[in-house]
């Protein structure tokens, strides 16, 4: 399978938790109010239910976003769909964001071990492999679901950054290529803690190895400005109405 999560033209604007401004995040007003400023491309983050179901969520529980502080993993996915959150908002799960949204490409960040196959199970069953991309900080976790959705887009885990920027430095063509075997994308903060991550040097050797370089959790616009100059693929931000702007003023 091909996917065609990359078909759009890059500068991407990645939509992080959708736009929660005036919504909840990660649900669906969050994703639609994203789409309806042109943004294709919504990242979320899942966690699975105590009978098996992938629910969109960020923390594991709710309490952040007005919800009970239960841990979604002592929850059935019936008490999950009871819970309202601010603006009498359900908590979607992943196959209904997917179902909902057809023409949106997905960034999936999957959260716990317990998600991984339900969240595979979700994608499986909207048909979905073409237009989404796993990821997790985990690269276990992150193998075992690309290993069950053949042909899937994927970035690189925390180990796998790692390998990356230190084959950057080195400026050794032959160790970046096989830093960066087997994914599509680095998703990556510019900086973690005191220490850089994103670097120019970063930038030429994913593309050198056809790997995108989208950069987190990017909401002021002079810093879109800054980093688009650098060269990164796309912006994961929190503020899409501000980057979509951004974006579609540069050639």
């Amino acid at each position: 399978m091909t996917t065609r999560w990359f078909d759009r033209r890059s500068p991407r604007v990645i939509a992080h938790r959708g736009l929660a401004v005036g919504e909840p995040e990660n649900t669906l007003p969050a994703f639609l109010h994203a789409m309806a400023l042109g943004v294709m491309h919504l990242e979320t983050d899942v966690h699975a239910t105590s009978d098996g179901v992938a629910v969109l969520s960020h923390d594991p529980d709710l309490h952040r976003v007005g919800g009970p502080q239960s841990p979604i993993a002592g929850l059935t996915a019936s008490a999950v769909r009871r819970i309202r959150l601010r603006g009498d908002v359900e908590i979607p799960t992943l196959a209904e964001a997917l179902h909902a949204f057809p023409d949106a490409c997905f960034n999936i960040d999957l959260k716990h071990d317990a998600v991984v196959e339900p969240a595979v199970a979700a994608i499986r069953c909207a048909n979905a492999i073409d237009r989404v991309l796993v990821t997790s900080f985990d690269e276990k976790r992150r193998h075992r679901a690309v290993a069950d959705l053949p042909g899937v887009a994927t970035s690189a885990s925390s180990p796998g950054v790692i390998r990356a920027v230190v084959a950057a430095q080195t400026r050794v063509p032959l160790l970046a290529r096989l830093a960066m075997k087997g994914i599509h994308a680095l998703q990556i903060p510019e900086r973690q803690g005191s220490l850089p991550v994103l670097s120019s040097a970063l930038v030429r050797a994913a593309h050198a190895n056809g790997v995108e370089v989208h950069v987190w959790t990017v909401n002021e616009t002079a810093d879109m400005e800054r980093l688009l100059d650098l060269g990164v693929d796309g912006l994961i931000t929190d503020r899409a109405d501000l980057a979509v702007p951004v974006v579609t003023a540069r050639p």
